[in-house]
């Protein structure tokens, strides 16, 4: 029986769900619903959802264990109690909205790079449950893209060329694109490139998926520029428009996504707007 009111905004990309109220601790039969849909759409929305952080947390750990992606490697001090919960937002320890060129930005920044959340580390992230707080008059929104889609349409040439192949992930790609973060040394060690294959099955829905994203920047075996002109041309090609789903925000929407077979960015806002989300992430199995 199906327990939750599902409405699909494309064919079986992406979905939105009501008739629910993710603040309460839900059913086995109601996670389970949730967990065959995102199978089948890899992106979720719940508008209307005004979670605490603990709320968030709870929820997220219904789907496995909380990711704490970068927070495990930094030693800044944190606006949020609850230690699982990511704060992406553009303002400082008391609220108020940061200078435009705030050393906090250049984060904020990266993620309007297309990337999957932790593919940086081992486990990767599987599940991001991401809650709008606050968010921009204009600009900010989400998009995703799917990387199931953006197999299949591959030629056959090219699925096999990708056959086999490994990236190289590193978390501050991204970052030192824009012209670094200003992280220490420290930190740079503690999160040391990892290896993922370019195109692997998700269990779930056992479809092949590319797995690329702004944090893979080397392909072993392959002479670096030619790796990286390949990168580039596949992050192209996965993130056409008819691969995209754009989120356009409402204060407290929850949106949830599939990392492993999906790419994210956040779109350009004025920076000197408020743009207050939360995030959890759980590990990849």
């Amino acid at each position: 029986m199906n327990v939750l009111k599902i409405e699909a905004i494309n064919d079986d990309f992406a979905a939105r769900i009501t008739d629910i109220d993710l603040a309460q601790e839900l059913g086995e039969d109601a996670i389970g619903a949730i967990g065959q849909a995102i199978a089948q759409y890899a992106v979720l929305v719940f508008p209307n959802q005004p979670l605490t952080d603990d709320q968030h947390s709870d929820f997220t750990r219904r789907f496995g264990s909380i990711d704490k992606g970068l927070l495990l490697n930094t030693k800044r001090k944190r606006r949020l109690e609850n230690v699982d919960v990511m704060d992406l937002a553009n303002v400082d320890m008391e609220g108020n909205v940061l200078p435009a060129t705030n050393i906090r930005n250049v984060s904020l920044i990266a993620n309007q790079y297309w990337h999957a959340d932790s593919s940086f580390k081992n486990p990767a992230g599987k599940y991001s449950i991401l809650c709008g707080i606050n968010l921009p008059a204009t600009g900010g929104q989400t998009e995703f893209a799917d990387q199931r889609a953006a197999y299949d349409a591959l030629d056959e040439d090219m699925k096999a060329r990708l056959e086999g192949l490994i990236a190289e992930h590193w978390a501050y790609h991204s970052r030192n694109m824009l012209g670094g973060g200003g992280y220490s040394q420290e930190e740079l060690d503690n999160l040391p490139p990892v290896h993922w294959p370019m195109v692997h099955t998700i269990a779930e829905s056992n479809r092949k998926s590319l797995y690329i994203g702004i944090h893979a920047r080397e392909i072993q075996g392959i002479w670096t520029p030619e790796a990286r002109m390949l990168l580039h041309d596949l992050l192209e090609h996965a993130t056409q428009r008819q691969f995209v789903y754009r989120h356009e925000w409402t204060n407290h929407d929850v949106v949830m996504w599939d990392n492993q077979c999906t790419l994210h960015r956040g779109r350009a806002y004025e920076l000197g707007q408020l743009r207050q989300l939360r995030r959890c992430t759980t590990e990849a199995a």
